[in-house]
């Protein structure tokens, strides 16, 4: 695909065939992943593959530990609620999938349905699990770094037909996602990816998330104004 296709084509995929993913098509998007530039090439990540039976018993413990009342125990940093601008984008997302999906705003089964498909991991095949060493824990470029990464392997997936949807529910309940996807203590767990190939059938994956333009964002100093 070319360049500005697959950024501009790219959206979050929350539904899923279940069509399995060939191994080395993950490696593929994994390999273009790591040409993510990192720190003074640390290149800190770490990938934990999970599918199968094993992404069955974390999708079981999740979901169990979750409508049980556990805490979660998510170990990277989870910071303050979103507030201002911030959540109203949040919010206005959410507005957008509820609407694809048919879910009314005082139907709370359904949408509690929705937020179980998080710790499902969205019921997608396979679900990559982001870590970091735990010795560069202090390090804010290590984090950096593996957004990076992250960015990178869902731009590379879409590129091969593969979707995907970063999030944090997939990973709340550190132990059982330990456990199950063999991470080591050195490790710390960041980031969840649901990967798969997309349901067409599935209302949400029609969503394209709004963004904000260019003159919202950005300040240039030292330019000449432009012609108009």
């Amino acid at each position: 695909m070319h360049f500005d296709d697959v950024i501009l084509g790219r959206r979050s995929v929350r539904g899923y065939t279940a069509e399995p993913v060939p191994r080395a098509l993950i490696e593929e998007v994994l390999t273009l992943a790591m040409r993510a530039p990192s720190s003074m090439n640390t290149q800190p990540y770490h990938f934990h593959v999970v599918g199968g039976a094993a992404l069955d018993a974390i999708r079981a413990g999740n979901t169990e530990r979750m409508l049980g009342g556990v805490p979660q125990s998510r170990e990277f940093r989870t910071g303050t609620a979103f507030a201002g601008a911030h959540r109203d984008r949040q919010v206005g997302v959410a507005k957008q999938l509820f609407t694809a999906m048919g879910i009314a705003r005082d139907d709370a089964d359904a949408r509690q349905d929705w937020v179980m498909r998080g710790f499902r991991q969205f019921d997608a095949p396979v679900c990559v699990i982001i870590t970091f060493d735990r010795d560069l824990a202090d390090s804010d470029d290590t984090v950096f770094d593996c957004g990076a990464v992250a960015t990178l392997l869902v731009n590379a997936a879409w590129s091969r037909g593969l979707g995907t949807v970063i999030n944090s529910q997939g990973i709340m309940q550190s132990p059982v996602v330990r456990e199950h996807a063999a991470i080591p203590d050195d490790q710390v767990i960041m980031k969840s990816i649901a990967l798969g190939w997309p349901d067409a059938q599935f209302p949400a994956n029609a969503v394209v998330s709004e963004r904000r333009t260019v003159d919202e964002a950005a300040v240039f100093i030292g330019f000449e104004p432009e012609d108009e």
